[in-house]
């Protein structure tokens, strides 16, 4: 990867529906109708590139019937959210701030209203129509489909399909034509990785710097990247165990996850994070406020491709509930501009321009060579090292009530709270050198 833009790239992650406080259901918004609504993420551009960013991650802005992952228009912006002019707009101003823009992309599955789609269940099995969904079923006249996850307004789309082959290669196509800079591919884990070694290479062809992760929450992550040509995934191993970790006073999880994320490394890089769109908020999984800044240390330090939350960095709480709605909570809406925000954990936000500010320093970390010593519940250190050239640092991670000793006559280069001596204090942490 060295010497491509995604080494140097963090993300900051938005849920846009959310964001603008958009109405629940497209149909809401009646026939015709555009709210002009992208202009209010301009208004926080500044505040991602003070942050210490410089790639802005939207979740789905294509045309659906509700949440943006049941796409009925892969060609449309969400009239909920503006219109072609609105998104030009937003890749303008990101452009010309230096921030990169990656797309969110439903190809898994399409809502019901998607018109291929409908016109399948509409036609039954054993119809040409029907070629576009995994699978169709006719129970006593009710033509019933495959559903993503049991979700009934989520049909699965027939990745064998030359059909849904097409159209897909040809969304990624128009939209990085149009000036983006890669895709995220919504729930990979679901969709044969056949597909996408079908569908991306005439996209790299035009387009061989555009970057391409798929959402695996579990699975064969090296395999998986391997077979579909993809470039990397979204470490939903490294997320479970960094928050898992410090909540419950257990650096033992923490390391045995760290082998494995070694691992990878070898082989691709990983987009890592503390957070995202359909998980409980970080500062809701980590009850213990003082550590808190331990996993933005952690998000920081670790090799990867950093991806953070909106309103993570100003520790906001929600719990992602099983239930009907159960994310909106964790998709909060925020004002047009970030002077309109009362940060309620300014000392968080700190913490995260001090980490990014000490990543973007050392920028080998994105897949530094990573190991592990002095294991314990409470404490643990993590050394990384250059894979070529020259660099070496060291995250010290205390959780205990007493100060933790590290080897003398190293350089602290950051720290929460500050180092007493050679010593890290009582639930803090520090990076040092030397």
């Amino acid at each position: 990867m060295t010497g491509r833009w995604v080494d140097h790239v963090f993300w900051w992650h938005v849920y846009p529906l959310g964001f603008v406080g958009a109405e629940r259901e497209l149909a809401d918004l009646g026939d015709d109708r555009v709210e002009h609504r992208l202009g209010r993420l301009e208004g926080w551009l500044d505040h991602l590139v003070s942050l210490g960013c410089n790639g802005l991650l939207l979740a789905p802005v294509f045309a659906s019937a509700s949440h943006g992952y049941d796409t009925v228009d892969y060609f449309r912006i969400d009239p909920r959210l503006g219109d072609d002019a609105d998104f030009d707009a937003l890749l303008t101003a990101c452009h010309d701030r230096g921030v990169r823009v990656l797309l969110d992309g439903v190809f898994n599955h399409a809502g019901r209203d998607f018109p291929p789609v409908a016109a399948a269940l509409a036609a039954g099995p054993g119809t040409p129509e029907a070629e576009w969904v995994a699978k169709l079923y006719d129970n006593d006249g009710m033509v019933t489909a495959e559903y993503f996850e049991g979700h009934d307004t989520l049909v699965t789309l027939n990745h064998g399909s030359p059909l849904v082959q097409d159209l897909v290669r040809d969304v990624l196509l128009h939209w990085l034509g149009r000036g983006v800079d890669g895709w995220r591919l919504d729930a990979a884990y679901a969709v044969p990785p056949t597909f996408w070694a079908a569908v991306l290479p005439a996209v790299r062809e035009r387009f061989p710097d555009a970057w391409f992760v798929g959402e695996m929450i579990h699975g064969d992550y090296v395999g998986y990247v391997e077979q579909s040509g993809i470039d990397s995934v979204t470490e939903y191993e490294l997320w479970k165990a960094v928050w898992s970790s410090l909540d419950t006073v257990n650096l033992h999880e923490l390391e045995w996850t760290l082998g494995r994320h070694a691992e990878f490394v070898e082989h691709f890089v990983p987009m890592t994070f503390v957070g995202n769109h359909d998980t409980t908020r970080v500062a809701s999984q980590i009850h213990d406020e003082r550590h808190w800044s331990h996993a933005v240390a952690l998000l920081g330090f670790l090799p990867g491709v950093p991806c953070v939350y909106y309103g993570d960095e100003f520790g906001l709480e929600a719990v992602k509930e099983d239930r009907p709605d159960g994310d909106d909570a964790v998709r909060p809406s925020l004002p047009a501009e970030r002077g309109q925000f009362d940060d309620p954990h300014p000392e968080v936000e700190e913490v995260y321009r001090r980490v990014l500010a000490l990543r973007r320093r050392h920028p080998w970390l994105v897949d530094a060579v990573t190991s592990t010593e002095q294991v314990a519940n409470e404490h643990l250190l993590v050394h990384a090292r250059a894979r070529q050239g020259e660099g070496a640092l060291t995250l010290a991670l205390n959780l205990g009530d007493q100060p933790y000793g590290v080897p003398g006559g190293a350089s602290v280069l950051a720290a929460e709270p500050a180092v007493q001596g050679d010593a890290v204090a009582p639930h803090g942490w520090a990076v040092l050198e030397g």
